[in-house]
């Protein structure tokens, strides 16, 4: 009798084992999530070490009123300045910072697919922000991408940790003008440096290059992933000829430089414009300066997720295969291309609005939704290449940083006196090319994995090639429910 009630007592507890097992395991974060939750974090580091030069350069230049005691205990008061810089000396120090930033780009994405090493090199180069450049970031990370996004879950993973870009902006804005007015402008640069180098050990003991790797993931996690990209193809020298000629990557390109355009040249110039044009003081410039990037920040998570959902509606075809509704040129081109349509209208608008909220509002609006873009060229280049992502990032990211070089310098010469009237004319630069972007990439962007990305022919679960192959004009122009299932690749 003690023999069965022992039994049952250990049936029993690990029936309740199991059952608690199983409650953990579903309420447990998946793996893939809290790398994308730590890159939302190294992101927003980095845009907060970014975008803080452009509050304190405010507060670098602006005048304040000290207490000066002579020889006969007599007090008076006088104005000075820290540094006594006209506007185009100030476009050029807001440029500097992507002088190092730009000779990084393709060598960041060619160490990260070559050696392995996306996490540890996002890592090194969050860490590396805090004194020198964060140009391997960007690169890097969409090599972490190609191991641990599952093809219809790119746009959200991605799109999770680029927000941390715009919420490192939204709050270190406003935080940079605290710290100024408080502590003083060099401040702002201890404060968030520190912070970074404290997230660069929390990613590099958290954060596994690949899946496998990870001591921490659920076999059933790792499978899915797995199964979803299917079998790893060997390291290759990226093709470059066939990457040049390319109309796809050129499209990203052209996409990428378009929206940095408009993007830099407010991250660096909005402070300056709130304070210095619509005459709110610093404390509201930062907090107004910080309104677009937060409505960038909600958009892009919004736009991540529909991108995805889009991408995953099917329809039977027959048999047990499926036809997606919208194929991922589609939806890349058609979340692309109306975000640039929108910005260029509301750019216009703050040209010739006529009250200072109305401006606010209208530049708003015009850098916020830019979020539904970065669901279309942001992550396209897992789409026509998933193993040359990283390169593919770093080419295009060093055509996309020359507006941080250019832009500030030329709005600089542009906005001497920093009257309304010239900064039409930044508006109008900016709204222009996101037109040009737009119609560029409407014409020759694609979601599909390009004949120079692999060459043999494999099979996914569903028994489907995903031999690569060119878009069919279905597919960039409208949905069809003809296409079969090619999500993988």
């Amino acid at each position: 009798m003690q023999v069965k009630m022992t039994v049952a007592g250990e049936v029993r507890k690990e029936a309740m084992e199991a059952v608690a097992e199983n409650i953990k395991s579903r309420c447990r974060l998946p793996r893939r999530y809290m790398v994308s939750a730590l890159a939302f974090l190294g992101f927003w580091n980095v845009y907060a070490l970014r975008v803080n030069l452009s509050v304190a350069v405010v507060a670098m230049t602006s005048n304040y009123t000290v207490a000066v005691e002579d020889a006969n205990g007599t007090t008076t008061y006088e104005e000075r300045r820290d540094f006594d810089w006209d506007v185009p000396t100030r476009g050029l120090l807001l440029s500097s910072f992507f002088y190092g930033y730009i000779v990084t780009q393709v060598l960041g994405g060619w160490l990260a697919t070559r050696l392995g090493g996306g996490a540890r090199l996002f890592c090194l180069g969050i860490g590396a922000t805090a004194v020198l450049t964060v140009g391997v970031t960007y690169p890097s990370i969409h090599a972490v991408w190609s191991h641990w996004a599952p093809p219809l879950e790119r746009s959200r993973l991605a799109t999770i940790a680029f927000s941390g870009s715009f919420v490192g902006t939204v709050v270190s804005l406003p935080l940079s003008s605290v710290i100024a007015e408080s502590l003083g402008w060099p401040a702002i640069f201890y404060i968030f440096g520190v912070v970074a180098i404290i997230w660069c050990g929390l990613w590099f003991v958290m954060v596994k290059e690949r899946p496998e790797l990870d001591p921490y993931i659920s076999e059933e996690e790792a499978e899915y992933i797995r199964k979803s990209l299917g079998p790893s193809l060997p390291s290759k020298r990226p093709p470059w000829k066939s990457i040049l000629l390319s109309m796809p990557v050129w499209a990203i390109v052209a996409s990428h430089f378009c929206e940095n355009w408009g993007f830099y040249t407010l991250l660096t110039q909005l402070p300056s414009f709130v304070n210095d044009t619509l005459g709110f003081d610093l404390k509201k410039a930062g907090f107004f300066s910080a309104l677009p990037y937060l409505a960038m920040a909600i958009i892009l998570q919004i736009s991540g997720q529909l991108a995805d959902y889009m991408r995953s509606l099917s329809v039977e075809s027959g048999g047990t295969k499926t036809s997606r509704i919208f194929t991922t040129t589609y939806v890349r081109k058609i979340f692309n291309c109306s975000a640039f349509l929108c910005q260029t209208i509301f750019m216009l608008s703050a040209a010739h609005i006529g009250t200072a909220m109305g401006a606010v509002a209208c530049l708003t609006l015009a850098v916020g939704l830019g979020g539904f873009a970065w669901s279309g060229f942001s992550v396209n280049h897992l789409d026509i290449a998933p193993q040359y992502a990283g390169v593919l990032m770093g080419f295009t990211n060093t055509f996309a940083t020359l507006p941080g070089i250019i832009s500030p310098t030329l709005t600089g010469f542009i906005v001497k006196n920093q009257t309304q009237e010239e900064w039409v004319n930044v508006f109008y630069i900016a709204g222009g090319l996101y037109l040009a972007g737009s119609i560029f990439y409407g014409i020759f962007a694609s979601g599909v994995r390009q004949p120079w990305a692999e060459e043999e022919t494999t099979e996914n679960k569903n028994g489907d090639s995903n031999k690569a192959r060119r878009d069919t004009p279905a597919e960039h122009f409208c949905y069809s429910n003809n296409v079969v299932d090619d999500e993988r690749v």
